[in-house]
């Protein structure tokens, strides 16, 4: 049985309720929403090209069978079941039998390694293993062959050697129930609010991955008290497109479900633009990423077309962020800039709210740091972009700007009952209902995690404005010191450089060395665009990226971006990779945070060489 090592050291918040009747655990949850949100239309998946839809009723209805079905096949409460599986209805469901049955489950990331697979399956003791298909089986049998833990393997679609299929589970739980007809009602009666509900394991920048312990009331209070001040209703419409092993979508699709809300699983990444055209929700969650990229796929078209149609888009995005300026400082519209900003709508940012499709409220973005300048641009353009901050160990928000509350740069005022404080050195401290209970297995590293009075650290440096809304200025243990002495934060160095349309990633590089440098991934869509005058739209990436031509447009490009830093801030080199950093490359963490020292072991040839070259030529 999982135990709470962080009982001792939490600084325990007594929490407001919002509502006078809302549930006390996530079990409680989808019978709420049975009670009070009843629909024919609760969860939405494409099939065979129609959307198939499935009801409340019917929702519950199948979380039934699998909580009885993983009790006939020997599981109990607390024991721990793995979920390894893209976006579903299965998906949701089978954490709804979870969650009503007391078993903790273990949500995997689809892009992990095996052996990361194996690790985390392993680590937390998980006894059954739900997987999307016999051919992700396949692909891990022989890992799956170490878990000793593991008793059981059931496949979503289809069958497998080895597995039992869904229905099949379905099957002896409907068998169970009706021996036991009081089961399900039982077992929801004995979860309490501080059982662990999920383990959910940390992506490991700077390590192996660590488990974190999230009770119901760690996720229930977070569901409850981010949405306060959105105005969610049953009328909204949600697209699910980030990964629900991600705490981030998985909050979200609890806050759906709590609001009686129509979920539309995207059937893929690729197939979002259509399904967003379909669905055409109301509003949508996703990274930073998605709005960069949306964002440059319009600069580009507009490019193509023609330099007039370039220099009326690149017009209508300045006039966007001056009106998102005035409009977020509180300030009357100029009559000038209202006419500007009317013509510009018709011209550019309807197209925007068309890619969207048409009806969204706003979006609501997270789990990476969102750049001023995509904020101005899509808010401007009447897609408003609502930024938050959290952790997986504070299931996740901890802030959030909101349709009541926002201001540009920063991650808004702290979400109802989470208290945050700066420490000495700069470090953002929590204490809410929201944090976690301890990181599993590891009590050394849960007792690190908290202050000698309780709180959280997060590791991220920020500070808090007079009215109360946070600022995240970096992580801090990513900050560097150059041997000047100098330390830089890397991050916000990183989001101007990607403020070119060119880049599609950056890496700041520099600890312990004269000066700061850069890894830059282009954007080679945009760069073929841009370049076929010059000839580079028909060149291989590898050789691209040796082009002194194209490392000289790059240099220019940053020296535009990055205008305003200390003179030691200041990136006085870059090597161009030809190849995205990836999650299956070990670069990035399954959230597509950098792993930084995996980069600097993977790219130390590049790295030494661009100072080596540098020193050369400074003392030639």
């Amino acid at each position: 049985m999982i135990t709470k090592v962080a009982d001792q050291i939490k600084h325990k918040v007594k929490r407001i309720p919002l509502y006078s009747d809302e549930p006390q655990t996530l079990a409680e949850l989808f019978s709420y929403a049975l009670e009070k949100h009843p629909r024919a239309d609760a969860l939405n998946f494409k099939l065979d090209g129609e959307w198939v839809p499935i009801s409340t009723a019917e929702m519950f209805q199948r979380a039934n069978r699998i909580a009885c079905g993983l009790r006939a096949i020997g599981i109990e409460k607390g024991d721990r079941v793995a979920i390894l599986a893209p976006n579903s209805p299965d998906w949701t469901i089978t954490d709804a039998a979870c969650q009503i049955s007391g078993v903790i489950d273990v949500p995997i990331y689809t892009t992990l390694a095996p052996a990361s697979v194996e690790y985390i399956i392993r680590d937390s003791g998980a006894r059954v293993l739900f997987i999307d298909s016999g051919d992700t089986l396949d692909k891990l049998r022989g890992n799956l062959a170490r878990c000793e833990s593991l008793d059981h393997i059931v496949v979503f679609e289809g069958s497998a050697e080895g597995a039992i299929s869904l229905e099949e589970l379905m099957e002896r739980g409907t068998e169970r129930s009706e021996s036991d007809p009081g089961l399900i009602e039982t077992a929801m009666s004995e979860i309490g609010k501080d059982d662990i509900a999920t383990l959910i394991y940390t992506s490991g920048t700077t390590g192996e991955p660590k488990g974190v312990m999230l009770t119901h009331e760690n996720l229930l209070s977070n569901v409850i008290d981010a949405g306060e001040k959105y105005g969610f209703t049953e009328e909204d419409i949600p697209l699910s497109v980030l990964p629900l092993s991600h705490v981030f979508e998985r909050t979200g699709m609890y806050l759906y479900i709590f609001h009686g809300m129509a979920v539309h699983y995207a059937e893929s990444i690729e197939k979002v633009p259509d399904n967003l055209q379909e669905v055409r929700p109301t509003m949508f969650v996703g990274v930073p990423r998605i709005f960069e990229k949306v964002y440059a796929k319009a600069k580009m078209k507009a490019a193509e077309k023609s330099p007039v149609k370039e220099k009326i888009f690149d017009w209508a995005i300045d006039t966007a962020k001056e009106y998102a300026l005035t409009t977020e400082a509180g300030d009357p519209v100029p009559r000038m800039l209202g006419v500007k900003h009317s013509i510009a709508d018709k011209l550019v940012y309807s197209k925007f709210r068309s890619f969207f499709g048409g009806r969204l409220r706003f979006c609501i973005t997270g789990g990476a740091a969102l750049s001023d300048t995509i904020f101005l641009i899509f808010t401007g353009s009447g897609v408003p972009i609502l930024q938050g901050y959290g952790l997986t160990e504070t299931s996740p928000v901890i802030s959030s700007n909101n349709p009541i509350d926002v201001r540009l740069g920063t991650v808004g005022r702290p979400i109802r009952n989470v208290n945050v404080r700066i420490a000495g050195d700069g470090e953002i401290e929590v204490t809410g209902p929201n944090v976690m209970a301890g990181y599993y297995n590891k009590p050394e590293a849960t007792r690190d995690t908290f202050s000698e009075d309780g709180w959280f650290k997060t590791g991220d440096i920020g500070e808090l404005d007079d009215e109360g809304f946070l600022r995240i200025t970096d992580r801090k243990k990513e900050l560097f010191k150059t041997s000047g002495g100098k330390y830089i934060a890397p991050s916000p160095i990183e989001q101007m450089i990607k403020g070119s349309r060119f880049v599609s990633q950056a890496v700041l590089i520099g600890n312990g060395r004269k000066f700061a440098a850069a890894l830059i991934v282009p954007d080679f869509e945009q760069l073929a665009s841009h370049g076929r005058s010059k000839g580079w739209n028909d060149t291989d990436p590898a050789e691209l990226c040796q082009l002194n031509d194209v490392i000289q447009f790059f240099s220019d490009q940053i020296d535009e971006h990055c205008e305003g830093l200390a003179r030691f801030e200041t990136v006085k080199r870059i090597a161009l990779l030809s190849e995205e950093l990836t999650v299956e490359g070990g670069e990035l963490t399954p959230t597509l945070k950098i792993k930084r020292r995996v980069i600097d072991e993977k790219y130390s040839l590049v790295i030494n060489r661009l100072y080596e070259e540098a020193e050369k030529e400074s003392s030639s």
